[in-house]
């Protein structure tokens, strides 16, 4: 499979990383290859370019960037580059706002999320909400005493829901369908949640898990 990775921050890097380990050609995309230059180094399968090259190269493709640019890097690389393909989505609305008592902000309301706007604005990108409620140190093939950790997700098309899923399966996780884009209301507020010991005890090795 090929991936086009938008970003190139620790999530971008950890789910690039995750996705060569696992035998997938991978293009991440970014504004400022200088800061990709140790990523490079450490992985020279890894190919570099534009986000608008990596969202063609992809036969898929992941959003790692801040909530606050997602659309912005979506529109620079080209909604047609992306049209029809699954986007998994790993990004939160978080706000700039500091936390307080740990608890960090919103600058979505309790009434929409970020993946619909996206998806509001970008119809015919298939987004699925994943990746989102974990740190870049667990996303690929963690390891908890608990067991298998549970990755929630949610978008509108079903295929790219299960392309999400064949991913997940791969990189180790359980995965959790919480259905269409609006169940992103749920989701992403999990990572204010994540971030809470984070923040309070410096604790950031954690995951969430779904008992039945």
């Amino acid at each position: 499979m090929k991936v086009g990775v938008l970003g190139s921050g620790d999530v971008a890097q950890a789910l690039a990383a995750g996705f060569l380990k696992h035998g997938h050609g991978v293009m991440l995309g970014t504004r400022d290859a200088g800061k990709l230059a140790k990523f490079a180094k450490a992985h020279p399968k890894a190919r570099l370019g534009s986000v608008s090259e990596a969202a063609a190269f992809g036969s898929v493709a992941v959003l790692a960037v801040r909530g606050d640019a997602a659309a912005d890097v979506v529109r620079s690389a080209g909604p047609e580059h992306l049209a029809g393909k699954a986007v998994l989505d790993a990004t939160n609305p978080i706000s700039e706002a500091p936390p307080v008592d740990g608890v960090i902000g919103l600058f979505t309301g309790p009434g929409e999320s970020l993946l619909e706007r996206l998806q509001g604005a970008f119809p015919d990108v298939r987004f699925v909400k994943a990746f989102n409620s974990v740190g870049s140190a667990s996303m690929v093939d963690p390891k908890f005493k608990g067991g298998k950790p549970t990755m929630f997700i949610c978008g509108n098309d079903a295929a790219a829901k299960k392309t999400a899923t064949a991913i997940l399966d791969e990189f180790g996780w359980e995965t959790a369908d919480m259905g269409k884009a609006i169940a992103a209301r749920a989701i992403e507020p999990l990572a204010v949640l994540w971030c809470i010991p984070g923040f309070l005890r410096n604790d950031w090795v954690h995951a969430f898990k779904l008992l039945r």
